[in-house]
């Protein structure tokens, strides 16, 4: 069939099917034999038709789509980013692929799908964050002092006294406390 041995299994699959093919089998027979789905088979036997044996082989040097952005480009986005979502009339300071997409749309004309913008954030080595979300009265010294001194009383005096700590918030409790040693 082919002057060359196939790159790896799947190349040699596709072209044992169109070879039985070839010899007068059936396509689930050929299905059967290879482990292969009769859909499959019939997409293999199609593309052979369209482009001959070469279009069954493995193609190691592709590469994918050229990416659009230039590395000048794509070192202006973290500055873009920096600003916030809110300097591009976003609501709520959040960044996500599709929000990252309209701005490289509206900077740069480019358009990305979300998926193809998390890849392009992955390259410089960024990875998604998850927002941290804090009340608002929230005191950072008191909850500092309270863990210092407070909690390691707290501890002590309940060990002094054998008893077990339970902790209950206002969002409402469970009537079997749940021991925690």
């Amino acid at each position: 069939m082919g002057q060359s041995a196939p790159h790896d299994w799947r190349e040699w699959r596709r072209l044992r099917a169109l070879e039985h093919h070839q010899q007068g089998w059936i396509q689930r027979d050929i299905a059967a034999a290879l482990g292969a789905t009769e859909s499959a088979v019939s997409q293999w036997l199609a593309s052979a038709r369209r482009g001959g044996p070469e279009a069954l082989t493995s193609h190691t040097d592709r590469r994918g789509v050229a990416p659009e952005l230039t590395p000048d480009q794509m070192r202006l986005i973290p500055d873009f980013l920096w600003h916030g979502a809110e300097a591009y009339g976003l609501r709520g300071d959040l960044w996500t692929c599709g929000r990252v997409a309209g701005v490289i749309q509206e900077e740069f004309g480019i358009t990305y799908s979300e998926s193809q913008v998390s890849r392009l954030l992955k390259n410089p080595g960024w990875s998604p964050q998850v927002p941290i979300t804090r009340a608002i009265q929230r005191n950072e010294e008191a909850i500092a002092r309270w863990r210092v001194k407070s909690w390691p009383a707290l501890k002590e005096k309940a060990r002094r006294e054998r008893r077990g700590l339970v902790f209950v918030d206002e969002s409402g409790f469970y009537l079997w406390a749940a021991l925690r040693l």
